[in-house]
């Protein structure tokens, strides 16, 4: 995908990975619909992609509500055109096992799984009447592996990836693209909160900490290869084929890598 031209939609836009996103889409010639809940850091990512000579549309947006995703994709094609590349990257974290509370485990299943649903009807209908168009949801290497101490996070990525092989699957001979992120650790906001617990620990001990601006690098390559697996952290592809090659072994491995934390080692 080239992006030149083109018009993105970016949802949890406001900061982390989706703002680098959105400054590196500007960058390549892209109009950005940035949405984010909170609206002023949508406001100021978007007045950056401005100030840059970029063209930029802020939205507040609670992807957890279906009709504010439609208005969302309504506001983003009158200002733009025709949606080329919807990046669901919105996403949340909570720590816990099965004991998480119930509101915690619903959050995390309408932000982490049930918004690219709403993201895809929203923008599906154009894009298959058009013939073409590129959906990117962004999961985690949670997603493809785990995350010790937050079970919510890695049972709602794990359907995430589920979710974007099944549109890949389903709507690849209709002209739709499908690429699905799953980066380890970034430095941003979701990351740093929960850096003394379990979650946080395990993320550290498994590879290196990037910068959002190298995702988003990550991710423009990916886009321009068409990739369906993006993954800015190489290490992740072996971890998944360990996991692949012998899943019993690599349970046990993860077993000790959670003895290891929850002692302190």
């Amino acid at each position: 995908m080239d992006l030149a031209g083109t018009s993105v939609v970016v949802t949890g836009g406001g900061s982390g990975i989706g703002r680098a996103m959105c400054l590196r889409f500007a960058d390549g010639g892209a109009a950005v619909t940035v949405a984010d809940l909170d609206r002023d850091a949508a406001d100021v990512t978007a007045e950056t992609v401005a100030d840059g000579g970029g063209r930029a549309l802020s939205i507040g947006c609670d992807v957890t509500d279906e009709a504010e995703v439609v208005r969302l994709v309504t506001a983003a094609e009158e200002s733009f055109g025709p949606i080329d590349l919807f990046c669901s990257n919105a996403g949340v974290a909570v720590s816990g096992g099965p004991e998480a509370p119930d509101e915690d485990w619903q959050r995390s299943w309408e932000v982490n799984v049930l918004a690219h649903v709403y993201a895809a009807r929203a923008v599906l209908p154009s894009m298959l009447a058009r013939g073409r168009g590129y959906l990117l949801q962004t999961a985690s290497a949670a997603g493809l592996l785990t995350n010790l101490g937050t079970a919510p996070y890695s049972v709602t990525k794990h359907a995430a990836v589920g979710f974007a092989e099944w549109l890949a699957i389903a709507y690849g001979d209709a002209g739709i693209t499908v690429s699905c992120l799953c980066p380890q650790g970034v430095r941003t906001a979701m990351l740093t909160a929960g850096l003394d617990d379990t979650a946080g620990a395990a993320v550290l001990a498994s590879g290196d900490v990037l910068e959002p601006e190298e995702v988003a690098e990550v991710v423009v390559a990916g886009l321009a290869a068409e990739t369906f697996l993006i993954l800015p952290h190489p290490i992740v592809r072996h971890y998944l084929q360990q996991k692949v090659d012998d899943y019993d072994r690599w349970i046990r491995g993860m077993r000790r890598l959670q003895a290891r934390l929850t002692t302190g080692g």
